[in-house]
């Protein structure tokens, strides 16, 4: 199954909390010019390291099916930062 939202939980040093929900789906339209650019000079970085290009987008599809569910924690001092994929 493909993420469908992502949510950001941080505390900043002065204790305020926020919350932000990003939507995949949406943010992926949005970025989806961005692939056309994406799409060959991944291709050409396959090419130049002779990594086969089926494998890495297979492995690409691999990581992005396994993201729903996962959760990590960042915290340093009185900042702390909560990234949960649904």
């Amino acid at each position: 199954m493909i993420p469908q939202l992502v949510t950001v939980r941080y505390r900043r040093s002065d204790g305020r909390r926020r919350r932000l929900y990003v939507p995949v789906l949406p943010v992926g339209l949005v970025l989806s010019p961005l692939l056309l650019l994406a799409v060959p000079a991944g291709l050409v970085a396959c090419l130049a390291t002779r990594v086969s290009p089926v494998g890495a987008l297979r492995g690409t599809g691999q990581l992005l099916w396994a993201l729903p569910g996962t959760r990590f924690e960042i915290e340093y001092g009185r900042t702390a930062v909560l990234v949960s994929v649904r």
